[in-house]
């Protein structure tokens, strides 16, 4: 079943709800409850959400959504269903992109950079946050570059993730507008109607662009293609992972990881998925995804 409101964590319901030019007041007061009062939108604008390296040798990256405010700092919002070995290195390599694009030609630039902030909309939790007990159940993290004594070196790079299963309270239970919003992340597409405590006009317009029955007909198809992706992604993932920790407890701590990957990758591709998905949630190149396969049939072949 659809539900009456989309999917949040789906391709279709981001770029629906945060996304759209007759959206993108969602985006900003979201935005807005996690930045400082100095970096606080008043108005912002989507631009170019790919970038091509330098070279044909570097790799290309693609954001989720890619937007400067009106006084010059850049957002790179991206939303992440499951977990990717290298998370933390591709959200730092991907911030480097509106770095670079500040470069002002000619002799008189003077190095002065906007601030960039990196938010990571995350359905998962850090592993090396789930036994710390002073960080288990937070559901914000900044991060920024410090020194020795803790105090902040550079404050226009930002990286905030917001790890959402962290995120318990219930309708009850909110009180800020913050609240509020990580509340629909969670709960938006179990939703039967616009509960009491979200009647601000903000909400009031999220659940008119997010309502599946106003959807036009190419909408509703491509939302269900969408969803039907995301249900599909997260069992492959989940039992990928799982078959891939069972292999390591078996086999050791290296051989292991390996088994793993090459069992969520076979899962992955048997699944469906398209090789460039499964190359990039497995961190692997294409010649290793030719090996995997090779193997895979060298197995199949001896078998019979």
């Amino acid at each position: 079943m659809l539900g009456h409101y989309v999917n949040l964590f789906t391709d279709f319901g981001f770029k629906k709800i945060f996304g759209e030019d007759s959206s993108k007041a969602h985006l900003i007061s979201f935005l807005n409850t996690l930045l400082p009062e100095k970096h606080q939108i008043r108005d912002l604008t989507f631009i170019q959400n790919e970038y091509q390296g330098a070279s044909a040798l570097d790799r290309k990256a693609i954001f989720d959504l890619n937007c400067v405010s009106d006084r010059g700092e850049h957002f790179i919002v991206e939303l992440q269903k499951a977990k990717q070995n290298f998370f933390k290195d591709r959200s730092l390599f991907y911030a480097t992109f509106p770095i670079q694009q500040q470069a002002q030609k000619g002799d008189d630039w003077n190095f002065k950079l906007a601030a960039v902030y990196t938010i990571g909309i995350l359905d998962f939790v850090f592993d090396e946050d789930k036994n710390d007990p002073q960080h288990k159940d937070q559901v914000v993290h900044q991060v920024q570059l410090k020194n020795q004594h803790n105090q902040v070196f550079y404050d226009k790079l930002t990286f905030i993730y917001l790890t959402l299963p962290n995120f318990r309270k219930t309708e009850e239970e909110l009180q800020t507008l913050q609240d509020k919003w990580f509340f629909l992340f969670r709960h938006l597409h179990r939703l039967q109607e616009q509960p009491q405590k979200l009647q601000e006009r903000i909400f009031t317009s999220l659940f008119k662009h997010a309502s599946i029955a106003r959807f036009k007909p190419e909408e509703r198809i491509a939302y269900e293609s969408s969803l039907k992706y995301y249900r599909d992604l997260t069992n492959v993932i989940d039992t990928a992972w799982g078959d891939g920790e069972k292999v390591g407890l078996e086999k050791g701590r290296q051989e292991g990881r390996e088994e793993g990957r090459n069992e969520m990758v076979l899962n992955m591709l048997q699944a469906g998925l398209p090789d460039d998905q499964v190359m990039r949630i497995a961190q692997i190149t294409a010649d290793e995804l030719a090996a995997i396969k090779a193997q895979q049939t060298h197995q199949a072949g001896s078998a019979r």
